[in-house]
């Protein structure tokens, strides 16, 4: 009966239209039925209708249709009226078939224009357009208003548009609802231009002016189809009347387009005015606060609606939950757990803002996990965010047999296809070293976006696979996909990684021609990309070339001078910042503290430290106080350093006792040594790096038993120490080498510079240093095994391979031996060649037989 045709009923003689009465629903007076025996059962319908019972209206109207009956059309229309409020689209749509079913009345535009409405809002546009066109003459504004408006709904802005028009040549004059449904239907990038034209439309018609509705529809018009937050918020300006859901409307769209300050600074505005804000409001201020990291706003915001009885909407609880996990570097993530523990119901949203809050928050993704099983438990289905974060915390703990095992549930569920999941996976397969795996999970994915290319991009490159990471870069401009502001970053990050200098290079002269060479957060990866392989002074080119600088872009440039030890340019560097009123993170305090390390400049750190809290409210991390034991550590002061350790106000983890035991190898306290070395085998009794830095501290003072000790438990562990190499790249081309290597094609070459150098810089005063030969061998012996290290194979390579005035810029991945050091000063000044050398720390600029570090690293 559904699919009776409204045409062929409308050539019935029409009654005359009933208009609706000015009083309201619960007080409306309707026509008795035509049967006066079933005069309870209508008032009984009515009843229901009042007070919002529609499922017994539904059965009311069933009984009467028994009792050969029916409503009369006012009663239709409140019924259906109910349905579209209530959105209980199916019933009425019974409703509509009751009518076509028992009914004898003929439809007048007030049906009509319901049933539009209701067909409309359920998605049936189809439905709501056959029974507009078979309006005939019935058609009124609000017909025509409801149509455009159903067009809209339903993404189909062409026809919206199109019906408008159509009205317009009727004759018809739009009014506010009119405007605002087209002006929605203009909210996308290729109907801007219309929305424009029909902007000017409404200015001569004076319904800006006069209608709330219509300026809201034009803000989201601008931004959402234009991305002109700066035109959105001139039409918010301009706006004679606003209310709280203007204010809200313009709060959420400079949050949701990249503004959280203006929002904040808006809603302060908002409240200034008066308004009341509700909690679409507080939803969005508290994600800008979120994205500010502003806790102390955050904490009013939070107490402001426990106080407006808000703290239970599901909506503003999630946006504590996210705000207190972001802001997790000042307070502690509980206090995103407590929020979440508060709320009366927990959906999916809720159990993914806890869940992704615990795995942003840094060392908390067990839990995250543990609230992933607790969520499936609670019979919560995940989303594909949910998956999409269970599965970095995964990554994060080195765990893809975990990850799998979600994945599994996500392919159960049918979100496995979905991109952001996909792309989790590729890249916690990535992180876990097993790149066959995510390239397979790559080729898996039913349509790749540039997401996709970009995370399996950025897996190469993090796994020094430059070259996979460039081939799949071609694939990318191929396809016309186009690459990314992040592609380009990820391209640099590779290149830095293996000090490929010439890619870097490379990717800079593509980033001029792509246009990206403005972007803020492309400059930034210069500078890290330039400073990484060597070249400080293009990265500081990059830096003073750009035209905005954030945090990021000045802590990159002061890790830079850090790293190649010009600690006074470095802290130059960071006073600066402070003169341009940017405020330093917890990263800029790593790297000035660790420019004062490398320079042995104690009282300087020690300020810095104690003025971390005192000036910028910034709470020390463990990171922190690494730096702190490594500039005291370094110096010498290895008692100084150990009392600090105990001093700390939470348990020193193996970073600190790691950092500590380095120190003592350097200066050979093997009795705070071994301590150090038994404090990090308690946390982690598999941790390589102790074992290595105590077998070597016990080698360098003789204590060979100990070492045979120490190496029979590394076997015994089945630990594998990383073997020392070093590379350099030479026109392109990535050169590698490893302890008296000889597999490289100019191998009798390198080995004849070699025995050159030792001649000559033998005769310049180099002493050979068999004290950093960690074996038990003859003196004579250990003079061979000196010069086959990998760093002078290196550098060897690169005098004869890299012309004049070029550099010659070596890449160490453990820390350059003290021989190795002095041999190279000798070598600087014996072939009067600049050589660069980057180890596990630092850089080491070698020059005229000196080094920049002034030979204390």
């Amino acid at each position: 009966m559904l699919g009776l045709s409204v045409s062929s009923a409308s050539k019935r003689p029409l009654l005359p239209s009933i208009k609706p009465s000015n009083r309201s629903r619960h007080n409306l007076q309707l026509s008795s039925p035509q049967n006066p025996n079933c005069e309870p059962l209508n008032h009984r319908l009515i009843h229901h209708l009042n007070v919002g019972h529609l499922h017994k209206a539904i059965s009311t109207l069933d009984l009467m249709a028994q009792k050969g009956t029916h409503p009369d059309l006012s009663t239709y229309s409140l019924f259906l009226k109910s349905c579209i409020r209530s959105r209980n689209f199916q019933l009425g749509k019974l409703v509509h078939t009751h009518y076509l079913t028992h009914s004898q009345l003929h439809l007048n535009s007030l049906i009509l224009n319901s049933l539009i409405s209701l067909y409309s809002k359920s998605g049936d546009w189809a439905k709501a357009r056959s029974i507009f066109d078979g309006m005939g003459d019935l058609r009124d504004l609000v017909s025509w208003t409801a149509m455009v408006s159903c067009f809209a709904n339903n993404d189909m802005g062409t026809e919206a548009i199109v019906t408008f028009l159509q009205m317009l040549e009727n004759g018809l004059c739009p009014n506010e609802y009119c405007f605002s449904a087209v002006i929605r239907a203009c909210s996308n990038v290729e109907n801007v231009p219309i929305g424009k034209m029909i902007f000017g439309f409404v200015i001569k018609s004076g319904y800006f002016e006069s209608d709330v509705c219509v300026g809201c529809a034009l803000i989201d018009m601008f931004v959402k189809g234009g991305g002109d937050v700066d035109l959105a918020y001139k039409v918010f300006e301009k706006m004679p009347e606003k209310n709280a859901v203007t204010w809200t409307l313009m709060i959420t769209r400079f949050m949701q387009f990249g503004f959280p300050m203006e929002a904040v600074n808006l809603f302060l505005d908002m409240v200034l005015s008066e308004y009341v804000p509700d909690q679409f409001t507080f939803g969005g201020v508290i994600s800008a606060c979120a994205e500010l990291e502003l806790l102390n706003l955050g904490q009013q915001l939070h107490s402001w609606v426990i106080r407006t009885g808000l703290a239970l909407d599901v909506c503003v609880a999630c946006c504590l939950v996210d705000m207190y996990a972001k802001c997790a570097a000042d307070v502690s993530v509980d206090d995103a757990r407590k929020v979440f523990d508060l709320m009366v119901d927990h959906n999916v949203m809720s159990w993914t803002a806890i869940i992704t809050g615990y795995v942003q928050s840094g060392g908390r993704d067990k839990e995250a996990v543990e609230l992933f099983c607790e969520m499936i438990k609670g019979h919560v289905s995940p989303n594909h965010f949910t998956f999409s974060s269970v599965l970095k915390a995964c990554a994060n703990l080195s765990d893809p047999r975990m990850g799998e095992q979600v994945y599994t549930h996500a392919v159960k569920l049918g979100l496995a296809s979905v991109n952001c999941v996909g792309n989790s996976l590729i890249s916690m397969y990535a992180r876990s070293g097993m790149m066959e795996d995510a390239q397979k999970a790559f080729d898996m994915l039913f349509e790749k976006n540039l997401i996709s290319y970009n995370t399996i991009v950025d897996a190469y490159a993090k796994n020094l696979n430059s070259e996979k990471a460039f081939e799949l870069f071609h694939e990318i401009e191929d396809i016309g996909i186009g690459a990314s502001a992040f592609t380009f970053a990820s391209l640099l990050s590779g290149a830095a990684s293996i000090g490929a200098v010439g890619k870097g290079e490379q990717i800079h002269a593509r980033l001029l021609k792509s246009g990206f060479a403005s972007n803020q957060s492309i400059c930034n990866a210069l500078i890290s990309m330039y400073s990484r392989c060597g070249n400080i002074e293009a990265a500081f080119q990059v830096f003073n070339d750009m035209g905005g600088r954030n945090v990021i872009s000045w802590t990159s440039m002061i890790t830079g001078f850090a790293k190649h030890g010009f600690a006074s340019k470095a802290m130059e560097m960071f006073h600066k910042m402070l003169e341009d009123g940017v405020r330093p993170n917890e990263i800029t305090y790593i790297a000035v503290l660790s420019a004062c390390s490398h320079a042995g400049l104690i009282s300087e750190g020690w300020k810095l430290f104690n003025s971390m809290y005192r000036e910028h409210g910034i709470v020390p991390r463990m990171e922190h106080y690494a730096c702190m034991v490594d500039l005291l550590g370094r110096s010498g002061s290895l008692l100084e350093a150990f009392e600090f350790i105990n001093s700390m106000p939470f348990k020193a983890d193996a970073l600190v006792w790691r950092t500590f035991l380095a120190a003592c190898q350097v200066h050979g306290n093997k009795e705070l040594g071994e301590h150090a070395a038994k404090m990090i085998l308690e946390q982690d009794p598999y941790d390589p790096a102790a074992y290595i830095l105590l077998s070597n501290l016990y080698a360098s003072s003789g204590q060979w038993d100990n070492v045979a000790i120490i190496r029979k438990n590394l076997k015994e562990r089945n630990l594998i120490k990383e073997a020392g190499c070093s590379w350099i790249e030479v026109e392109n081309m990535v050169h590698k080498f490893h302890v008296g290597d000889t597999s490289h094609p100019l191998a009798q070459d390198i080995y004849y510079e070699l025995n050159q150098l030792a001649s000559k810089i033998k005769e310049l005063g180099y002493v050979p240093d068999t004290d950093f030969v960690l074996h038990d061998v003859e003196d004579e012996l250990k003079e061979q095994y000196l010069f086959q290290h990998s760093e002078k194979i290196a550098v060897a390579f690169g005098l004869i391979s890299v012309s004049q005035p070029k550099p010659i810029r070596v890449f160490k991945n453990l820390r350059v031996c003290g021989d190795c050091h002095t041999a190279i000063k000798f070598i600087s000044m014996a072939r009067g060649r600049e050589i660069v050398v980057r180890d596990s720390n630092r850089f080491h600029h070698f020059k005229n037989g000196a080094c920049s570090c002034n030979d204390y690293w």
